[in-house]
């Protein structure tokens, strides 16, 4: 199988793409290589896919749509997997305009090239961060997520209605997966994990944010990963309509699903298990919530889990040693340029 995959030299794009290569599929990668966080991170990623005789790279941005739909038309892909945005609920507070042109003028592109490229299914990236203000737990794909409250989560939201249009009128089949606080080896500098493990091991204080008081429905990169591999061969149909959980659109092929364990975990044991790992002691300042983070992350995973027999299971000390291992081997050998301490907290 041919799979076009956007942000293919990110964090969730690397593992996605070096998973379908190692089960045989061809993969073309498009990614722009934007410098939001230190490019070299992503070049070590691209090194890796690049040795992989059935992976094929492509530098480009998703608004360049002339480049994106010459790639698209020579790829010919049966999949396509759409997971280039711009990241960050706070950087969007002071660079918003990257968050419009990136995520939704980018995502329009993608679907216009979708409208005329015979797709067995088309996946799109979105966020948890879409719930927003509701205030049910746990989160579900029905429920209202009308209230986002940063930029970045209305753009994702945005993106999920557009797509939904798309789907109806062209009979696009689109699967919108949320995720709910990815983490694990390859992550992003500006990440939560990320942060704490380089603060503490060069002892520097870690901020944290809502008193301590926020949790997060953390989910290990594999589970993820096996997520979205799963979904890729359940196109979005009546056929496989599952009930009472299903949010299949009833007039298009489209449905948006949850990736999530469900299991809240406080960020104060998130630390505390990050410390174990690391045999360190964090020295820890304690704020107020910054704009447009939300208290609680909690996924109901039961539509995952009904499609495809499969939800995020990783225990949280065995994901948060395996980044570890990779920091330490990785990231601490190099120069304290490597990831940038004007952003070290969370």
């Amino acid at each position: 199988m041919k799979v076009f995959v956007t942000g293919a030299a990110g964090f969730v794009g690397f593992h996605i793409s070096k998973k379908l290569l190692d089960l045989g599929h061809i993969v073309v990668g498009y990614d722009g290589m934007t410098d939001y966080y230190d490019v070299s991170l992503k070049r070590k990623r691209l090194d890796i896919l690049n040795r992989y005789s059935t992976y094929d790279h492509v530098e480009a941005m998703l608004e360049d749509a002339e480049k994106l739909n010459a790639s698209i038309d020579e790829t010919l892909p049966d999949v396509l997997i759409h997971l280039a945005a711009q990241a960050g609920v706070r950087y969007s507070l002071d660079h918003p305009e990257t968050y419009i042109t990136s995520n939704i003028v980018g995502s329009y592109n993608i679907l216009e090239a979708a409208k005329r490229t015979p797709l067995r299914h088309l996946l799109i990236a979105s966020s948890s961060s879409i719930y927003g203000a509701n205030r049910t737990m746990p989160f579900a794909e029905g429920h209202k997520s009308d209230w986002p409250i940063s930029l970045y989560a209305a753009t994702k939201k945005a993106v999920e209605e557009i797509s939904h249009s798309y789907a109806s009128l062209w009979n696009i089949p689109i699967t919108c997966f949320r995720f709910f606080t990815v983490y694990g080896p390859w992550g992003r500098p500006d990440m939560a994990l990320f942060k704490f493990v380089s603060a503490i091991e060069r002892n520097v204080p870690i901020e944290i944010y809502g008193e301590g008081k926020m949790k997060r429905d953390f989910t290990y990169i594999d589970d993820l990963v096996e997520s979205i591999v799963r979904l890729m061969d359940i196109p979005p149909s009546e056929r496989n309509r599952v009930q009472p959980e299903d949010a299949l659109s009833p007039v298009a092929p489209w449905r948006v699903v949850n990736i999530g364990g469900g299991q809240p975990v406080g960020l104060l044991d998130f630390i505390e298990t990050v410390e174990r790992c690391l045999g360190k002691t964090a020295q820890k300042i304690f704020l107020p919530m910054q704009k447009g983070d939300v208290e609680i992350t909690y996924a109901d995973p039961s539509l995952l889990q009904r499609l495809t027999g499969y939800q995020p299971r990783t225990d949280l000390r065995v994901g948060v040693s395996r980044f570890v291992e990779w920091y330490l081997s990785q990231i601490l050998p190099e120069t304290p340029n490597t990831h940038p301490q004007s952003r070290r907290h969370t």
